[in-house]
């Protein structure tokens, strides 16, 4: 117990030494059910997110926990090429991004890891008994990497990838599309700007 209170302490001391601030921040998001798909559905699936963030530097590593909506999408198609389905999703997302960068003064490179896991809020109605494919909960992580100016200004780029799969073993409701929409989920790019105060 003696040993918990101690760690507990110094999170607290620590957290209150860190250099916090809170910001605002929004972007860009292209998404799809594979790699190849984010790249080539960039006019047809780009969509965007917008959130809060709250950001601690400890150094060299800095703790950036953040709440977004983030809307995602894809045009999914059969094997055959002929079916289509326009696929259009918004999740209120949590995430913890845990950056590495260097401080240059006017500058800040970093790297970023950033898990996260949402729910579902918005599903466009492409289809019938849609309510019986979804997957509404979400989760994945992002890798990237992005740039502070002037301790202010943020801007970030990552590749990310939801895990799990976006419908449910049940999405006969699908016809001609299910096999593909059961097998994959969102993956792709996510540009953020960002201002703190």
């Amino acid at each position: 117990m003696k040993k918990l209170l101690t760690v507990l302490a110094a999170v607290v001391v620590s957290a209150t030494m860190a250099h916090a601030q809170i910001g605002i921040f929004a972007g860009y998001t292209s998404s799809a059910t594979n790699a190849q798909g984010a790249i080539e559905d960039v006019k047809t699936a780009s969509l965007w997110h917008a959130g809060v963030a709250y950001k601690m530097d400890f150094g060299p590593l800095t703790v950036q926990p953040a709440v977004a909506y983030n809307m995602k999408g894809t045009n999914v198609w059969d094997k055959e090429g002929i079916n289509s389905l326009e696929y259009r999703t918004g999740y209120v997302e949590a995430s913890v991004g845990l950056q590495l960068g260097l401080d240059l003064m006017v500058a800040r490179p970093f790297v970023v890891a950033e898990p996260f896991i949402g729910y579902q809020v918005y599903g466009n109605e492409t289809w019938e008994n849609r309510q019986d494919v979804l997957n509404k909960l979400e989760y994945g992580f992002g890798v990237g990497a992005g740039v502070d100016f002037l301790q202010n200004f943020q801007v970030k780029i990552q590749w990310f990838k939801n895990m799990g799969a976006l419908a449910t073993a049940d999405a006969t409701a699908l016809d001609g599309v299910q096999e593909t929409i059961k097998n994959g989920n969102y993956q792709g790019i996510k540009i953020s700007v960002g201002f703190f105060f």
